[in-house]
């Protein structure tokens, strides 16, 4: 396995495995657009699946047209391709550190099908993340990952720290009605 610079459009070069004379797949990130709903809803749902929640998607290409490309977009999501195919995508939006002053990134979901997870499609995902958040002044970049899920490796070795001293938690449903209920009272 050796790597090559090969020619690469306007850019110059790019940088491309070869194995055995055979160049492998090329990976591209873009931003995604309004007609990749549909794509980034198998994405999240085969996520799900992975993560051992099939049922608990309710999301629907709609949600994402509205909260993606609506009047008010609340999320931005890159879609990683290998030669032309989407592969994987990455879903963030900001958020705020009042410590440091500054807008971060929250990586909401980041997913490679598992066909495409020995290409660097998940590094470029986060890279390309990375360049967003610092083109922006984004002093943070977050995201969760489940305590067995075999990607922890992989974030530590790119960089991320866990913070094992914050811990998650979550306000849903009927839990959320019922303390917003509380709002109003004397």
């Amino acid at each position: 396995m050796a790597k090559r610079l090969l020619p690469c459009g306007r850019r110059g070069y790019r940088r491309t495995i070869v194995r055995l004379g055979v160049a492998m797949p090329t990976v591209t990130v873009r931003p995604a657009i309004e007609a990749d709903c549909p794509t980034i809803l198998r994405f999240v749902r085969e996520l799900a699946v992975f993560e051992n929640e099939p049922h608990a998607v309710k999301a629907s290409e709609a949600d994402f047209r509205r909260d993606g490309w609506g009047e008010r977009p609340v999320f931005e999501a890159l879609i990683a391709e290998l030669d032309g195919e989407p592969v994987g995508f990455a879903l963030c939006f900001r958020n705020y550190s009042t410590w440091e002053g500054r807008a971060g990134l929250f990586v909401e979901d980041l997913y490679v099908t598992p066909e495409a997870r020995r290409y660097g499609v998940g590094r470029k995902l986060l890279a390309t993340v990375a360049k967003l958040a610092d083109e922006r002044g984004c002093r943070r970049v977050d995201l969760n990952v489940l305590h067995w899920n075999p990607a922890r490796d992989f974030y530590l070795r790119i960089g991320f720290k866990q913070m094992e001293e914050w811990l998650p938690y979550r306000l849903t449903g009927d839990a959320i009605a019922a303390l917003a209920a509380q709002a109003d009272e004397a």
